[in-house]
C-alpha cells in the first residue's frame, strides 16, 4: 500500500544528524451539490448557518472526501447588486491546510468564466485574512456588521454582532 494512492506524496529530506519528513496532500477541486454544501457548513462553520440560496457551490476533496466548500451567491447588500459582482457568501473547511486559499481562488476562476466582474467576501475583524490574501485577494476596508435590530424593525441577531472587512477580487479590465 502506497501513500501516494491515497493522495498523499511523501518527500524524506536527510540532514545533519537528522530526518525531515514532509507530507504533501493532494486536494482537488470538486463539484458539490447545494444541500451537500449546506450540510457541510452546517457541520464545519464557526459562526454561520447555511445560505438559503446560491449561484453556485464548488468543494475541495482529499481522496474523494470533501474536506471543505465554497458557496457563492448574491450579494447581500443591494446596493452591490449590479448584475456583475457575486459574493462568497459561506467557506468552510475542515481545517486541512490550503483548503480555504483552493477554494476562494476556484470561486473567483468560476465566477469569471460565467461573466462576472467582481466577488466579494466579509470576513470578521478578529479573522487575518491570510487565505484571502494568499488568493490574490484585495482587502477593501472595514464594513458594517453590528446589530440590524433597531427600535423601527425589530430583529434577532443570527451572527456576531462585530464588525467585518470586506476582500475583493476583480477583473482588472473593468476596473
Amino acid at each position: 500500500m502506497e501513500a501516494g494512492s491515497y493522495g498523499l506524496h511523501i518527500h524524506v529530506v536527510s540532514g545533519r544528524n537528522r530526518i525531515k519528513c514532509e507530507t504533501k496532500i493532494a486536494m482537488e477541486i470538486v463539484p458539490i451539490e447545494f444541500d451537500e454544501a449546506a450540510a457541510f457548513v452546517k457541520r464545519w462553520h464557526r459562526h454561520h448557518k447555511p445560505p438559503t440560496g446560491h449561484k453556485y457551490s464548488i468543494g475541495c476533496a482529499v481522496d474523494g472526501v470533501i474536506v471543505g466548500i465554497v458557496m457563492v451567491g448574491r450579494p447581500v447588500a443591494r446596493r452591490l447588486q449590479d448584475g456583475w459582482t457575486l459574493e462568497v457568501n459561506r467557506l468552510a473547511t475542515d481545517g486541512t491546510k490550503n483548503a480555504c486559499s483552493m477554494l476562494y481562488a476556484a470561486a473567483w476562476r468560476a465566477a469569471k468564466a460565467m461573466g462576472y466582474r467582481r466577488l466579494i467576501t466579509y470576513i470578521l475583524d478578529t479573522e487575518p485574512g491570510t487565505s484571502l490574501k494568499a488568493a490574490g485577494w484585495k482587502e477593501i476596508g472595514r464594513a458594517g456588521g453590528l446589530s440590524w435590530n433597531v427600535p423601527s424593525r425589530p430583529r434577532v441577531d443570527k451572527c456576531p454582532s462585530q464588525m467585518k472587512i470586506r476582500f475583493e477580487v476583480r477583473d482588472e479590465i473593468f476596473v
